[in-house]
């Protein structure tokens, strides 16, 4: 895992705002965090669950950044792609409920 995505992640898992090269993350002081690649929301936790997309784009950093989250495993194979074994659109999901 690179070293932004760690940063990232261990920004977005503690409600921290981060921002670095085509990475950030913004929490807000309501318990919304989102984690943006591009300016695309790609994760965000909502009401201690976690929601993830791939913001329109199916890329291998969009993947890295979401494959660095709890709960999160997603694999290609034959430009599909799977999330925690089940073929995946991309399209919001709702993952796992945080605790913390």
């Amino acid at each position: 895992m690179r070293k932004i995505t760690q940063e990232a992640i261990r920004a977005f898992m503690n409600r921290q705002n981060f921002k670095k090269s085509n990475t950030q993350v913004m929490a807000h002081n309501d318990g919304w965090t989102g984690l943006f690649l591009h300016d695309n929301l790609i994760a965000e936790i909502v009401n201690y669950e976690l929601i993830i997309n791939d913001g329109g784009w199916q890329s291998n950093t969009t993947k890295e950044r979401l494959n660095g989250l709890p709960h999160v495993n997603i694999v290609q194979k034959n430009f599909q792609w799977y999330l925690n074994g089940y073929a995946w659109n991309g399209e919001k999901v709702n993952v796992c409920r945080m605790i913390y």
